[in-house]
């Protein structure tokens, strides 16, 4: 793996170097480094490593560590989401007070795509059919007629024992207070216009359980699901996780005896260290160097402190996001990059604003069009 020296931050035993990028203007003699739109497009690369139903792991190379933490922010607190916001308790029995259950419920995802729904304005904000979702929750428990009589005593099973061995799940009915008893109200228009990303419109998980519940105890609630992003509040962030890290460079500088070859590869994650005993060669392999932590346990030996060298590639970043909301995991980077867009798109205008431009000149795409100082 062929790396631009200039492109790479030093990693030794005790210190890190090289960690600013050095190509801007007028640092290297008879180079200009100013940035340009054309050059910034033919060294961008986004490419995915791994995709599943809800996480995925790319790459973008070619932007400042500025640019990939703004992404990284924005996916968590600001690329919007639904969530419970008002809970209405007409009934609760359960052990657990309304307020934590009230939380608990809060902190469930929904299967609600925002982008159909209007955001809720503030707390004089009136719900309408367009800012707001009501579900409703009816659980009481009862006992399982099939295995018990009207006071709880447990019927002779078939094996001839009383009632040894019952689960819950035999000896009450709706015992488990979960996210499958949010049932959906819709009004007005939104049977139309709200659309679920699962066939029945409710918890992303019906399986999260909220309370235990037993004979006579019940809940009974009214719910106001509404959009919000997460630095309100974290039910409202779309991602379990999203972190990005350096993709790593290890070169061996000189080559490795064999008899150590083992403690070699031990020094690295699983898979980094190819050994060739046929060959007796030891090599990095470029496809699994991603994986590797750089622990530099290698360079406590002293045998290796001097035949390899570590380093991390300063723009080439390795994204891991977890979803946890209606949006696919492949579709977070693009909506995070559209609410970036609206934030300068909103500071072009101040800009504008403070030059005492009477009105903004826009393109096509919306991006505001900043006009020159005379």
């Amino acid at each position: 793996m062929n790396v631009n020296p200039r492109r790479l931050v030093s990693i030794g035993a005790e210190r890190v170097s090289h960690v600013s990028n050095t190509e801007f203007p007028g640092h290297y003699p008879d180079e200009d480094h100013s940035w340009n739109l054309d050059s910034f497009k033919k060294n961008l690369t986004v490419r995915t490593h791994r995709l599943s139903q809800r996480s995925i792991e790319f790459d973008i190379i070619g932007i400042d560590a500025s640019i990939a933490n703004a992404f990284r922010r924005i996916m968590i607190a600001e690329v919007p989401t639904i969530a419970i916001d008002q809970v209405y308790v007409f009934d609760n029995t359960s052990v657990i007070h309304d307020e934590v259950l009230a939380h608990r419920i809060g902190l469930v995802p929904l299967n609600v795509d925002p982008r159909t729904m209007d955001g809720w304005e503030g707390e004089g904000d009136t719900p309408t059919d367009r800012n707001t979702l009501e579900f409703r929750v009816n659980v009481r428990c009862s006992f399982n007629p099939e295995y018990t009589d009207k006071k709880g005593k447990t019927s002779t099973t078939t094996s001839g024992s009383a009632g040894q061995g019952l689960s819950d799940e035999k000896l009450y009915t709706n015992y488990l207070f979960s996210s499958k008893h949010f049932e959906w109200n819709p009004a007005g228009e939104q049977l139309d216009k709200i659309k679920p990303v699962l066939p029945t419109l409710g918890a992303l998980n019906p399986e999260v359980v909220l309370a235990k519940l037993r004979p006579g105890q019940a809940v009974e609630m009214v719910l106001h699901a509404r959009k919000g992003v997460g630095k309100d509040h974290a039910k409202w962030s779309p991602v379990a996780t999203a972190s990005y890290r350096l993709h790593p460079n290890i070169v061996i500088t000189k080559p490795i005896r064999m008899e150590r070859a083992g403690d070699f590869r031990a020094c690295f994650a699983d898979g980094v260290v190819v050994v060739d005993k046929k060959k007796g060669t030891v090599s990095i392999s470029p496809t699994h160097m991603r994986n590797d932590t750089v622990s530099r346990e290698v360079l406590r030996d002293p045998e290796f402190r001097d035949s390899v060298e570590l380093s991390r590639i300063r723009d080439h970043f390795i994204f891991e996001v977890e979803s946890e909301s209606a949006y696919r995991p492949e579709e977070l980077l693009g909506e995070a990059i559209g609410v970036m867009r609206d934030k300068i798109a909103r500071m072009r205008e101040a800009a504008v604003a403070l030059l005492g431009s009477e009105q903004t000149e826009e393109r096509g795409d919306g991006d505001v069009i900043m006009q020159e100082v005379v």
